[in-house]
């Protein structure tokens, strides 16, 4: 008789707990001892945690048509317009020193589609960005040993020449971290880094958004236009850009000013000219100094007073 009562007991119980609306399990998950509640944040956590990890792969991103260990031409239609993070970035080698510059080469009869850095062979090559390495092959009549990643922001950059390559494909790496040593193999006259940046198979001239003399960026944003009028944009660039965008009474007139700031900018970048990132303590005297220029034309080249307070992270146009 016991033994029935208590089966009834139980089947009642249950069915309670099942009928109870949302609100009132919720109520009594709330009555749970301490641990499984903490054990029920832990998965949250952990949950959370996958997502981000899953949202920073570029295997995901949607621009691209495909995740392959191949060398590829994309034929996917570019974006009008595409802002491109460069923060966080890291110079793939130490060298400062540029041998080849990006474009058409009379001696070969050929367009250079990087820029090359000299390296010796042994010296370590670092991803420039945070991503995921996508190819790590030999190509004996071009590249030599050579790495490609692909990154978060849109980006993709190949490493060429080396000796070394310490990664493999579809591993994930940091701004940084070691992908391979210098070299002088495939087609190379003498050790040196082959370093390409593209988007969406697009090739963009690397020295357009490094500084390798500076070891820097040159601005925090570069904007790709499928017309290749890509620009440059700082923070305080970037917040006017999108200021004027909200409150423009005409677009035509808003579209006309765009296209005139990208053509300036795009000219100012292809001048290849001298920048300096102001660093705590920096005066227009101690750069001009730096530069073997004067403060009048400082002033005159950026458009300031020589009154101006340098703000920490100011790029500075010294020549």
């Amino acid at each position: 008789m016991n033994v029935r009562k208590t089966t009834r007991s139980a089947l009642l119980s249950a069915t309670i707990f099942v009928a109870l609306p949302v609100c009132g399990q919720d109520m009594m998950v709330n009555a749970l001892p301490i641990d499984n509640k903490l054990r029920t944040i832990d998965s949250i956590s952990i949950i959370n945690l996958h997502e981000r990890e899953f949202a920073g792969d570029p295997t995901m991103l949607n621009l691209y048509p495909s995740w392959t260990h191949e060398y590829e031409h994309y034929t996917t239609e570019l974006p009008q317009e595409y802002k491109i993070d460069l923060s966080h970035f890291r110079m793939p080698c130490d060298s400062r020193l540029v041998t080849s510059h990006y474009g058409y080469r009379p001696r070969f009869r050929r367009k250079h589609y990087g820029t090359d850095i000299k390296v010796y062979v042994g010296d370590t090559i670092r991803a420039a960005f945070d991503g995921k390495v996508r190819v790590v092959k030999y190509d004996g009549r071009g590249y030599g040993k050579y790495v490609m990643i692909r990154h978060a922001n849109g980006l993709e950059t190949l490493y060429g020449h080396m000796s070394k390559q310490l990664v493999k494909e579809d591993q994930m790496v940091k701004a940084g971290d070691p992908i391979g040593l210098g070299g002088s193999t495939g087609r190379s006259t003498g050790s040196h880094l082959h370093f390409e940046t593209r988007f969406l198979g697009e090739f963009i001239d690397p020295e357009i958004l490094f500084s390798f003399e500076m070891q820097d960026v040159k601005a925090d944003t570069y904007v790709f236009r499928s017309n290749g009028r890509g620009s440059l944009l700082n923070e305080r660039d970037l917040a006017a850009n999108e200021q004027t965008t909200a409150t423009s009474d005409d677009e035509a007139k808003a579209e006309e000013s765009r296209q005139f700031q990208a053509q300036k900018m795009a000219e100012r970048n292809t001048s290849r000219s001298q920048i300096y990132k102001v660093k705590k303590g920096d005066t227009l005297s101690s750069i001009a100094k730096k530069y073997h220029t004067t403060v009048d034309k400082l002033c005159r080249l950026n458009n300031i007073s020589k009154t101006k307070v340098l703000k920490l992270g100011q790029i500075i146009k010294c020549s």
